[in-house]
């Protein structure tokens, strides 16, 4: 695992606007940055899809124990009159689409599993698709070798996964939607929505705030549509406590992603593989701090809910280290020993693994100077070079 620097494409900002990428810059800072690029070998590559595909199927394994026991649905914090529906979307195999574990690798060690993005996960279009993009450019620029690849067929499997929802599970019309007044998030819904057109898949748009009640409860759209299959990018743990989350059981929607999601999303997850799974190479040792637990020198606190590394703590040998601010924290907190994120030059990388329907799909890799990866942490490309 290698950073090496590249001369950056003229035009790619004029590219990025031509194709709707119009978040590659946030608040004055690089978001999108090709200035260099991360190199891996195959080996190195085979090693992150193999890992990635088995942590998922032991997080399949947590959900299965969690549905079935109330108390441990009580400690992922979800609340008594939606178990009923989560457990109903686990055990009729509701179908999902994406999600991405966020993974510290450096090459060398086995990679270590930091958490599940497996509801909400953004990052998505610049993964699948510019960052081919930009492999594809510099490669008939010259810039990088004819033989230089990418784990990356993340596209592919997204339009043949719309696919199969439409040929094997039914999905006739897919609503898309996400909050207003999020730029981000829109794009990674229209990419979506792209994803599905290709597929032959039909879909629309509307934003969460748009959703309406019918009168036999019904979820409905602008146009007072009934809403069958939803593809929301809008978290459970904000659905679960909505005034509406008592309809959600009743409503008749097939949600992407499922109820079921909203318990590998949480990081009470941790806890729980660890317990499973004790000792696992790709596993950290993780506790929920409420309860009794081995001394951890050097440790990080997160949220159950956290996003974007709000209210993430990182503490060594009593002392703070590293804090963001933000919202969470009420519903309970998780610690995980702490585990060093590879450093290059002044920042620190992280890589998210993806997958499509169980499969490892592709890697996207953020950069920041802090130990926390956030929203705005930088995202750069990389290869496959032997």
């Amino acid at each position: 695992m290698i950073r090496q620097t590249i001369a950056e494409r003229p035009n790619w900002r004029e590219v990025a606007t031509e194709y709707g990428f119009n978040f590659h810059t946030m608040y004055g800072e690089p978001y999108w940055c090709e200035d260099a690029y991360y190199q891996f070998t195959l080996a190195q590559i085979e090693e992150l899809e193999n890992t990635t595909a088995e942590l998922h199927q032991m997080c399949l394994q947590v959900v299965e124990r969690v549905v079935n026991s109330e108390e441990l649905l009580t400690k992922f914090q979800i609340p008594r009159h939606c178990w009923e529906f989560v457990r109903n979307s686990w055990t009729t195999q509701q179908p999902s689409l994406y999600s991405r574990l966020d993974l510290a690798y450096d090459g060398k060690s086995p990679a270590k599993l930091l958490e599940n993005n497996a509801d909400t996960p953004t990052s998505l279009y610049e993964t699948a698709f510019f960052q081919w993009m930009w492999l594809e450019d510099q490669v008939n620029a010259g810039k990088l070798r004819h033989d230089a690849d990418q784990f990356n067929s993340l596209q592919d499997k997204l339009i043949e996964r719309f696919s199969e929802l439409k040929a094997l599970h039914g999905f006739n019309l897919l609503h898309f939607a996400c909050c207003e007044d999020t730029e981000e998030d829109r794009g990674t819904v229209q990419y979506l929505q792209d994803c599905a057109n290709e597929a032959g898949l039909a879909n629309e748009f509307l934003y969460i705030e748009e959703i309406g009640l019918g009168e036999r409860g019904q979820f409905t759209d602008p146009q007072d549509q009934v809403i069958s299959n939803l593809f929301k990018l809008y978290p459970w743990e904000f659905m679960f406590r909505e005034v509406f989350s008592t309809k959600l059981a009743d409503a008749g929607v097939r949600w992407l992603e499922p109820a079921w999601k909203s318990i590998i999303s949480n990081k009470a997850l941790l806890p729980l593989l660890w317990e499973m799974f004790p000792n696992h190479p790709n596993l950290l040792p993780a506790y929920f701090s409420g309860e009794a637990h081995p001394e951890l020198s050097h440790y990080v606190t997160k949220p159950l809910f956290s996003r974007e590394g709000a209210n993430i703590q990182i503490i060594e040998n009593g002392k703070e280290v590293c804090k963001v601010d933000g919202p969470y924290g009420e519903e309970g907190m998780i610690i995980q020993q702490f585990h060093h994120l590879p450093r290059f030059n002044d920042s620190y990388t992280l890589i998210g693994s993806w997958l499509v329907n169980d499969e490892p799909c592709g890697i996207g890799l953020r950069e920041d100077r802090s130990l926390i990866t956030q929203d705005l942490s930088r995202y750069y490309p990389h290869i496959i070079l032997d």
